[in-house]
């Protein structure tokens, strides 16, 4: 049986570590995840984590995703494409989008997945509101929207409660990747950018707003 440990304590300010990156490469990022939950596992008391950064251009499918939703064939194909095991069907990642990766213990929150996910679209909902974006969610699917177009796609893993992979946030990304998929499997939504909105929006802008929103809906104190 896991061990019951003193669940739903936000009322006691739980730390949460910043790692803010840059322009990282897929694989060296997923494998930082794997090395964070272990460690986790090993330790339930050590600090959540915040990772914050940008990908090169990379196709990522969700464990049970269909290949039906690509439009390229995956074995003649110089795109960077891995099946990973997250939730979720296909989505891009690119520079100009932010990707977050919180690796936290749903044992000291709620040990709710549902809760979860609302807990991701509700940061990306009240940073896009900081620029009078009016984000906004769909019943019955993930992500965010704004003004009819996905800005916002997550897709998550939990082992043993402790939380990996994340939501990426389009803030001014080439959106072209996205025309070699269909993205989480939605064909009759587009996928859009806050840069459409506000052209001056930079990743590092946004950046600090989500630092402090991500505090704020998750009660937790950001170590840099």
């Amino acid at each position: 049986m896991t061990q019951q440990l003193n669940l739903n304590t936000t009322q006691n300010t739980r730390t949460c570590l910043l790692n803010n990156q840059g322009l990282v490469p897929y694989t060296v990022a997923w494998e930082y995840q794997h090395s964070l939950v272990e460690a986790r596992i090993n330790n339930p008391h050590l600090s959540d984590v915040l990772i914050l950064l940008e990908h090169p251009p990379v196709y990522t499918l969700g464990k049970g995703a269909s290949l039906n939703f690509l439009k390229f064939d995956p074995k003649q194909t110089n795109q960077e494409l891995y099946r990973i095991e997250r939730g979720g069907e296909v989505t891009y990642h690119c520079p100009g989008q932010l990707v977050a990766y919180p690796i936290l213990n749903l044992r000291f929150y709620q040990a709710d997945l549902h809760w979860y996910l609302r807990q991701l679209e509700e940061v990306v909902i009240r940073v896009l509101n900081r620029y009078q974006l009016k984000g906004y969610r769909i019943p019955g699917l993930t992500g965010v929207w704004l003004k009819g177009a996905k800005v916002a796609a997550i897709g998550i893993k939990v082992r043993r409660w402790i939380t990996m992979h994340g939501f990426s946030l389009n803030v001014c990304p080439d959106l072209t990747g996205f025309h070699q998929i269909v993205p989480c499997g939605i064909d009759n939504k587009p996928v859009g950018s806050l840069a459409q909105f506000i052209p001056s929006l930079t990743v590092e802008q946004i950046k600090l707003d989500l630092i402090e929103i991500f505090a704020e809906v998750f009660q937790v104190k950001i170590i840099n």
